[in-house]
């Protein structure tokens, strides 16, 4: 690529992106929402033509109405981009049709995708019944049906679970060591540390190019660990960042890690602090100016007292005494034969944030459904800002605010109108929904966006919106379910920030996640596998159990392997 330029009407999506792909290796692609990263992967793979400039692909110009190269590159889109009606086979059958491969080679092929991929037993299911895992690795066997000498991949980790994401990562390392080349997009720099080279974008331009332990240097010797009392981490954390010598501080379970900029990391050489190795994300969140500091504007505005305009707030101050405001007693689902929630409980208390792990299809989805009143127990009971939800769904849903696992607003309406619809769905009073809706646009910076559809904002706006709309009532509990899938890290500090915030307000929090790092936000984790809790404790807590001598320092997500492996053992 030379001087790459592509724009769209007045917008810049790439500025003069000059770059070589490494042959035979795995490339990162890494930035913030919207540096162009998808589009650079679209004009690679021949989807559409540069504005300016020159990119060539194994040897020729890719066209978008059909080059040489395009027989011989793979490309998976950032979203599921197969026929959810259509079965693992038909989708299988149907890509095999594009690439006009013969009988024999047909069958050749689909046997060693199948074999390759593990989907031999799941041929007759319909591709919109797979978990987030297999949806992925049947796109990856779809794009390999020619085989490709490059693959290009779009964010394929987002929604997958570390188990699955593990092994994903393992099926496209033996590609590579068969002579494939891949490029590989991602918001999770932990992805990209694995990486032997990596791209940064930001804002349509090139920032780095190299390996991803080199950029991880710029900051070795400012990156420290606080560890602070139990219930502490969250408070120490913001007022760590509210410092002038930080650039960034995030929670690690019972400890925060703090990147000091240049000039001020003699000031936490001192007790206290203890100097840690650099990560690829450090060095990330310095690059692209650090991490957003200042109060939440949510939390600031959130309604208390007799401030407190709607049910949700008044049912939150009615069970604070006992301090639970969320209880799941023996929760069971059935579907036919399939249990997929099998006696699960916990309890979350006020200003606590609680943890649903496990991997695709262990059954986080469906508790999440019964505990928001949209999904009906087969046994046992869900108690939300103290109403059971077997007796009063309608009442209970007043006193939530739910963040589906998708965007699961209305596309075709603008923002103004969502955030208009979902203030009326609560019922606000007229004063009351003008002063919200107002609030919400200026503390998520929605304002040149109002008269923009829902469907066409950017990932971290859609992000914001949701968000938006789930605490126009100032609910009581919130349920999140992967609310930051696909979000690059500054989005995603953005969002605990709020989040974070809530809690000092007595908001409890659920969340779901395949981001560990991210699991670390959480006072307690419950860890569901197969539909049943089978462990639950704080991240140390967690990490300390499977604590060995070949696993001296293990991390959240070494905890999740092995906690689901040892039960299926």
């Amino acid at each position: 690529m030379v001087g790459l330029v592509k724009t769209f009407g007045t917008a810049t999506a790439l500025a003069g992106v000059s770059a070589a792909l490494p042959p035979g290796s795995i490339l990162g692609l890494v930035g913030p929402d919207g540096a162009g990263k998808t589009t650079l992967i679209r004009l690679l793979a021949g989807l559409m033509e540069p504005t300016a400039g020159t990119v060539e692909v194994l040897g020729s110009t890719p066209r978008a109405a059909g080059g040489t190269s395009q027989a011989q590159t793979g490309y998976m889109p950032q979203r599921f981009g197969l026929y959810e009606d259509l079965s693992v086979l038909d989708n299988l059958t149907l890509y095999a049709n594009l690439r006009a491969l013969d009988a024999a080679t047909r069958r050749q092929r689909l046997a060693q995708l199948l074999s390759f991929t593990d989907l031999s037993s799941f041929t007759e299911r319909l591709a919109g019944n797979l978990s987030g895992g297999m949806k992925q690795k049947l796109g990856l066997a779809c794009a390999l049906l020619g085989r490709p000498r490059l693959l290009l991949l779009d964010e394929p980790g987002v929604g997958v679970d570390p188990l699955s994401r593990r092994e994903l990562w393992r099926m496209v390392s033996d590609l590579v060591a068969g002579g494939v080349t891949v490029l590989w997009s991602t918001a999770y720099l932990e992805e990209a540390e694995r990486c032997a080279h990596i791209w940064l974008l930001d804002g349509g331009r090139l920032l780095y190019e190299g390996a991803p332990a080199q950029l991880s240097e710029r900051v070795r010797g400012r990156v420290f660990r606080r560890r602070v009392a139990a219930g502490q981490a969250r408070r120490t954390a913001e007022s760590e960042l509210a410092r002038e010598a930080v650039l960034d501080a995030v929670i690690q379970g019972a400890s925060v890690r703090v990147v000091a900029k240049p000039e001020a990391a003699g000031e936490f050489r001192a007790a206290g602090y203890e100097a840690v190795a650099p990560r690829l994300e450090d060095a990330y969140v310095e690059l692209l100016g650090g991490a957003r500091k200042g109060e939440s504007l949510l939390a600031r505005g959130w309604p208390t007292g007799a401030q407190a305009h709607t049910s949700a707030a008044c049912g939150a101050a009615a069970v604070r005494a006992d301090g639970v405001l969320v209880r799941a007693e023996g929760l069971t689902r059935r579907f036919g034969d399939f249990v997929a929630a099998d006696n699960v409980g916990f309890e979350v208390h006020a200003g606590e944030i609680y943890g649903l792990l496990g991997p695709n299809g262990a059954g986080k989805s469906t508790t999440f459904r019964m505990l928001c009143g949209l999904l009906m127990p087969s046994g046992g009971a869900a108690h939300v800002a103290g109403v059971n939800l077997s007796r009063a769904a309608s009442r209970a849903r007043a006193r939530l605010g739910y963040m589906a696992q998708k965007f699961s607003l209305y596309g075709d309406l603008s923002v103004a109108q969502n955030l208009d619809y979902f203030a009326d769905i609560y019922g606000l009073k007229r004063a009351v929904k003008r002063e919200r809706v107002r609030s919400m646009v200026e503390m998520f910076e929605l304002a040149p966006l109002l008269h923009s559809n829902a469907s066409l904002l950017p990932l971290g706006f859609k992000q914001r919106l949701a968000l938006a709309c789930a605490t126009l009532h100032a609910p009581a509990v919130l349920f999140l379910d992967e609310p930051t899938s696909g979000v690059d890290p500054l989005m995603r500090r953005e969002f605990w920030h709020h989040i974070n915030a809530l809690t000092t307000r007595g908001v409890a929090v659920v969340v779901t996640t395949h981001f560990m790092e991210e699991a670390e936000y959480c006072d307690r984790i419950g860890l569901i596998w197969r539909g049943r809790k089978i462990a639950e404790g704080t991240p140390d807590e967690l990490k300390a159990s499977v604590r060995s001598p070949a696993l001296a320092e293990p991390t959240l997500e070494d905890a999740f392997i092995a906690l689901i492996e040892g039960e299926a053992a």
